[in-house]
């Protein structure tokens, strides 16, 4: 699906079509693109080891970055963070946190995404609301936020 990325430091906007996989748990972000589009990566706390679909060990090694930037796609916008890896030619997945907190309609023989059942606090609304939302996300309160949303079962 495309949607479109903002740098948090600029606001410039980049469009780019970002894969729903539900094999995948979090939320990552191509080495190259973050690059080659100047996103600014922060350090993680601890590494993180990770594994391609096959199960082999990412040629690209352990996750040592995250990006955070505001996601936006058909009336939707919220602020996430994304690891940061070697994902080839897919720039941006969109994994199972991700796709169990929004509850996306999709319509496979058409090929449309709709975010009807898209939590509220995520919903386009007055400016000055999303700020102290996003706000909030920001002081690391966005995983609180995801656990809220996302059903129990997916939970590590």
């Amino acid at each position: 699906m495309k949607v479109k990325l903002e740098k948090l430091e600029s606001h410039n906007g980049i469009a780019v079509k970002a894969l729903l996989d539900s094999r995948v748990t979090s939320l990552f972000m191509d080495t190259t693109f973050v690059r080659e589009k100047g996103f600014k990566m922060e350090r993680v706390k601890k590494p993180l080891i990770v594994k391609n679909v096959d199960g082999t060990i990412n040629m690209g090694g352990a996750i040592t970055y995250q990006v955070k930037y505001n996601i936006f796609f058909k009336g939707h916008v919220e602020r996430v963070r994304m690891d940061i890896c070697n994902l080839g030619k897919t720039k941006v997945i969109l994994g199972m946190l991700w796709l169990a907190a929004h509850n996306l309609e999709i319509d496979w023989e058409k090929g449309e995404v709709k975010m009807t059942r898209c939590p509220p606090i995520y919903r386009k609304r007055k400016q000055k609301e999303r700020k102290k939302e996003l706000k909030k996300i920001e002081k690391n309160e966005d995983e609180e936020t995801l656990r809220k949303l996302v059903p129990k079962r997916f939970w590590k």
